[in-house]
């Protein structure tokens, strides 16, 4: 298990968070919604180490740790492949400068190409092919990390609708092959309710966790479902009042 207590941070007087706790279970996937500018990025950052924390405890498996940095792999909205580099290679940079095991991790690559639905296209740089695949190449570079714990910072934000739904698949399709936890901020309640385990609503700054749903109908999930418009019925309501999500 994943947990984060009282956690706070404070940027020329203004709190962006303080006391924040929350817990995220082993192999499931926990989103977080809530929102624009109220922190989540910050928070994404302070995991992983790249930004200080003021005060607060990060656990993991029980231990505790500074920050999630060998732990977990991050995903940030934007893409950031090098155009420089062909698909391939960016998604072998996690291990490009590794003296072990290249070629196994060259073989691991290539599933993953495959598995996603991008194989064949490993010689393509980025600027020829859409952001789709961009999207699946950046996810498969996260994966190559292979780290416990994988945080999407609203990954799929950028894509058109029906690519959008191709990228809910493949994500769900991956929690189920690699068992990992993560951990995905969204903006998008659509896209919570079809892919959370658990989800949870946070308030504007100072952020703090306003509600945490996890009655979900089982995966896939599909909008027909009465339980899940009575659920995002019950998630709206609880958004009332706070910023534009």
């Amino acid at each position: 298990m994943l947990s984060i207590e009282n956690l706070s941070k404070t940027f020329d007087k203004m709190k962006v968070f303080e006391d924040f706790s929350i817990k995220i279970e082993n192999n499931s996937f926990h989103v977080l919604t809530g929102p624009s500018g109220c922190g989540k990025t910050t928070f994404f950052n302070i995991l992983m180490g790249n930004t200080s924390k003021d005060k607060g405890t990060i656990f993991w498996q029980g231990e505790k740790i500074d920050h999630l940095g060998s732990i977990a792999a991050f995903m940030q909205q934007k893409d950031l492949l090098l155009p420089w580099l062909s698909l391939f290679e960016n998604a072998m940079l996690p291990v490009r400068f590794g003296s072990s095991g290249y070629s196994t991790q060259r073989v691991k690559c290539r599933e993953l190409f495959n598995f996603m639905g991008i194989g064949g296209f490993e010689t393509f740089f980025p600027s020829r092919v859409s952001g789709g695949m961009k999207k699946r190449c950046a996810l498969a570079r996260t994966l190559m990390f292979n780290r416990d714990v994988i945080l999407l910072d609203e990954p799929l934000s950028s894509l058109d609708t029906l690519r959008r739904y191709d990228m809910y698949s493949l994500l769900l399709s991956l929690q189920q092959k690699f068992g990992k936890t993560i951990l995905m901020i969204t903006h998008d309640i659509d896209e919570a309710l079809l892919l959370a385990d658990r989800l949870t609503l946070v308030t504007n700054m100072p952020m703090k966790r306003k509600q945490t749903f996890s009655s979900f109908p089982q995966k896939p999930r599909i909008f027909s479902d009465s339980k899940l418009t009575r659920l995002k019925e019950e998630v709206l309501a609880n958004l009332e009042g706070t910023s534009a999500i």
